[in-house]
């Protein structure tokens, strides 16, 4: 067994391309681990660069240049972010105070029903496990609190990076859609000669991540739009809110269904306490989930994701735990790269005969 690893090493890492790939590699890891915050708008504006690339190269196909599609595709996508923060915002930002200001009210239903248990399920449920239940609960909110009053102290920097964000990313997006062949022509010519085993991961990685995006920016209109419509024709309180919370959960793999169920449930409990509404909107709402992760999911991510889901969740702790949201949001393609990049690398390494007489 050693003499086969000691043959893999020496055949792989005597390879320059591979000793290429690696430092390259290496020295992303290490720009994005300590300039992570100052490249987030460059990240931003990768992105959506990707999303809006798609409906530009669709547009060249049928006559259009490509400076005249970069600019219909960038208008329209302009003019409907000024719609979504002329009326949509708003609507979320009342809804999100509002939410807000009513939660200890709704601490204190949740007390009460939770008080009723032991009397509906005697038995079962016990009244010191409630009240330990309840003061985990109080120390919980009083938690919560602490951290919405220090988040607020700091929203005038947060405000201002916004602004900064606004104005920045989308002269970045333009300009990468604009001008992408001279850019990628000056990338290739910084990359060093020996780059097979790079040009091999990145155009397999090119792929992925533009099916990865666009398929993501899918996925959250439409989860989201059927959840609002679901919740808005159950007469459920803040629907938008809820909604739009439901589609930005398909951005984490797994944990974002998870996490995202708390709110709506909750919502939904102390709007139709114990009955029938209730069971019939966390049905409507499980359904959503199901077909989600069933239907929708396996038709958008089938060229892009063939990982298994171990893979993805372990990604999503691992890339999430260093570059936090954008880790996140990019740990399927950070799993895929990693996988790409053991399958350049391996290939059927011959044996040594010391080994292969020892197996005989």
């Amino acid at each position: 067994m050693w003499d086969y690893l000691k043959a893999w090493y020496q055949r792989k890492f005597s390879d320059p391309d591979a000793i290429t790939l690696f430092l390259l590699l290496a020295v992303l890891f290490l720009l994005i681990i300590f300039f992570g915050n100052l490249l987030a708008p460059i990240l931003v504006a990768i992105a959506l660069a990707y999303l809006l690339d798609w409906p530009i190269q669709r547009l060249q196909t049928v006559g259009l240049s490509r400076l005249a599609a970069v600019l219909v595709v960038f208008s329209l996508f302009i003019a409907l972010n000024v719609l979504l923060i002329l009326f949509f915002v708003p609507v979320i930002w009342q809804q999100s105070i509002t939410l807000i200001s009513e939660l200890p009210q709704m601490f204190t239903e949740l007390k009460s029903l939770l008080n009723r248990l032991p009397e509906m399920f005697p038995g079962y449920v016990s009244e010191a496990y409630i009240h330990n239940f309840i003061e985990n609960i109080n120390q919980r909110v009083l938690s919560l609190g602490e951290l919405i009053i220090s988040q607020s102290l700091s929203r005038i920097v947060g405000f201002m990076a916004l602004l900064i964000y606004l104005i920045v990313v989308p002269l970045l997006v333009f300009f990468m859609l604009k001008d992408k062949r001279e850019l990628l022509g000056h990338i290739n010519r910084t990359l060093p000669a020996n780059r097979r085993l790079i040009s091999q991961v990145s155009d397999e990685m090119n792929l992925q991540i533009m099916n990865y995006i666009r398929g993501k920016a899918i996925e959250v209109v439409i989860v989201g739009g059927v959840s609002y419509i679901c919740f808005a024709l159950f007469d459920l309180r803040y629907a938008a809110l809820l909604g739009v919370l439901v589609g930005l959960s398909v951005l984490i793999p797994y944990i974002g269904a998870a996490v995202v169920t708390l709110p709506v449930a909750l919502v939904a409990l102390f709007q139709f306490g114990w009955s029938a509404m209730f069971a019939y909107v966390m049905l409507a709402y499980l359904i959503i989930q199901a077909l989600d992760g069933n239907l929708l999911v396996p038709l958008l991510f089938s060229e892009a994701v063939n990982l298994n889901p171990v893979y993805i969740i372990a990604a999503v702790l691992v890339f999430g735990g260093l570059w936090g949201f954008w880790g996140v949001f990019f740990a399927i393609p950070l799993a895929s790269l990693v996988k790409a990049v053991i399958t350049a690398l391996s290939s059927d390494v011959p044996i040594p005969a010391s080994e292969e007489s020892a197996r005989s």
